[in-house]
């Protein structure tokens, strides 16, 4: 097997400047309700925001080489996906890291696991999402892979996958879906103003959506 594979599907950065400015829950919405990983997945901080292409990393427990291979392989905008392995009580991204990516414009950090430094990290202003914050230190010594698919947060990312993040997680559009979610998103961004458009002015979302329909197939009665 190919440990570091260099190459991988790489959209427009016109459609990357759509997903900019759509919101994690929309694109999930948009999806059918798919993509959301794990909601321990979160930014350090909330202001936080990221879009881009995934460049996937698996990592052995307890270790991160394959995750400074990865810093040093990033273009400009990616997002860098990591499974950490199935320990959680390890540090092996804190600000030395965090400063290499600042340097190189990488647009953030997706971590199935934990960090260090996190104020440090915050302050610096580089977008990452983890399930937690540790002190310990990590290894150096076992390989893992570079661009093939992960499992992170109970989603499978491939390489190339748009990865969107804020307040609320983060979500994975798988590449081929790319277009299609960006125009179901855009729809309906457009459709929730018209909505919220209408309550503004005094009606009810219950009447808006119909959901009487949804109580009187349920079969439920009021009182007179």
């Amino acid at each position: 097997m190919i440990n570091i594979i260099k190459t991988r599907p790489m959209c427009k950065d016109e459609l990357i400047e759509k997903y900019k400015g759509q919101a994690s829950a929309t694109l999930h919405e948009a999806m059918g309700r798919r993509g959301a990983l794990d909601p321990k997945i979160k930014p350090l901080d909330r202001k936080m925001r990221v879009a881009g292409r995934a460049l996937t990393v698996q990592c052995h427990t307890g270790d991160n080489i394959m995750l400074i291979k990865a810093i040093s392989m990033a273009r400009p905008g990616d997002v860098i996906v990591a499974n950490m392995g199935n320990a959680v009580n390890s540090g092996p991204f804190g600000e030395v890291l965090c400063v290499e990516c600042i340097a190189k414009k990488i647009g953030g950090m997706v971590f199935s696991g934990a960090v260090r430094d996190s104020s440090e990290i915050i302050e610096h202003g580089l977008p990452v999402f983890s399930s937690g914050i540790c002190i310990s230190g990590t290894a150096k010594a076992t390989l893992g892979t570079l661009n093939h698919p992960i499992s992170i947060g109970g989603i499978i990312v491939n390489p190339g996958d748009i990865i969107v993040g804020d307040a609320d997680g983060v979500v994975c559009v798988p590449l081929d879906e790319a277009e299609e979610t960006i125009r179901k998103a855009e729809a309906r961004v457009e459709k929730e103003k018209d909505i919220m458009r209408r309550l503004r002015a005094g009606e009810s979302s219950f009447d808006i959506y119909g959901y009487q329909k949804v109580f009187d197939a349920l079969g439920c009665t009021e009182e007179k």
